[in-house]
């Protein structure tokens, strides 16, 4: 497999990392919930994703829960010095694989010293808090005491830089003025494009966009002119929506998961895959005819 370039790096806290990485969600079972149908395959995704240059993995205890990290552990540790593994809190599992927030100063302390011994680290890169108001996405509310609660972690020196996640940008803003954020996590693709502003205000100030569901999620991104562009760039569809997500913005850093090496493969080989003028255009009118659906 050829090593990727992912089209430059982005600045993430203190280190600088490819664009395109990996994220390690989709390797838990069925609703990230439980095992892996394919533990060994599980883990050969991960050693090929490395060993093709990713030098970022998105995670979180609460896939599983536990699962992924232990995945991770197995597959990577000791780790190489260039990989970040960055990790999230502020939500659990209870025990039918529901989504419940785990927001109080005991539960993320919990949360941090959990991702810590599944992956087998001293110190955690970056630690994102997602914010847990709406299960149907951003909604407005205070997140200063959960915030508060990981900024002590860091302080502690158990957390080295703290990123956001399912969040407005009034909470990016109240956030900032607490700890600095290296990263915002957000819902954003092709069709999905309600971020377009922030995405282009975090640029400004340098600060990493994440997209989580860049291919569309558990319901993949399905357009006409998204087909008819892959076509003519000999390209899969999925493809160019990842390769529109690295020219949309500078900062925009992307985690595509799967739990297949030929998948992997596929995602990876976007970063090589350059769109012409005319194919950003007509993707742009993807996310407008989405918009006014």
């Amino acid at each position: 497999m050829s090593k990727i370039n992912a089209a430059g790096t982005v600045r993430l806290g203190r280190r600088h990392v490819k664009r395109l990485g990996y994220g390690a969600m989709q390797l838990a079972g069925p609703g990230v919930f439980g095992p892996p149908k394919d533990r060994d395959g599980a883990l050969l995704v991960l050693r090929e994703a490395v060993a093709a240059g990713v030098d970022h993995i998105d995670t979180s205890d609460f896939y599983g829960p536990h699962v992924t990290n232990q995945l991770i552990r197995e597959a990577l540790a000791p780790y190489p010095d260039d990989l970040v593994i960055v990790t999230k809190i502020g939500a659990r599992r209870d025990e039918a694989g529901a989504w419940l927030p785990a927001f109080s100063p005991e539960a993320l302390t919990e949360a941090v010293h959990d991702n810590l011994r599944n992956l087998g680290l001293e110190a955690l890169e970056v630690v994102n808090l997602r914010v847990m108001f709406s299960v149907h996405g951003p909604a407005e509310g205070s997140i200063e005491a959960p915030l508060s609660a990981l900024a002590e972690l860091q302080r502690q020196g158990l957390v080295r830089h703290i990123g956001l996640s399912n969040v407005t940008p009034a909470q990016i803003a109240e956030g900032r003025r607490i700890c600095d954020i290296v990263c915002v996590q957000n819902q954003y693709n092709l069709a999905h494009r309600a971020d377009d502003a922030l995405i282009d205000d975090l640029a400004r100030e340098d600060i990493a966009y994440v997209p989580f569901f860049p291919l569309g999620g558990f319901t993949p991104l399905q357009s006409s002119i998204l087909a008819d562009v892959a076509h003519g760039l000999g390209a899969t569809p999925m493809q160019v929506a990842l390769a529109w997500l690295l020219r949309r913005a500078p900062n925009i850093l992307l985690i595509p998961g799967t739990s297949s090496v030929a998948h992997l493969r596929e995602n990876l080989a976007a970063a090589e895959l350059e769109l012409p003028d005319e194919a950003m255009a007509a993707l742009d009118g993807v996310g407008a005819s989405a918009g006014a659906a």
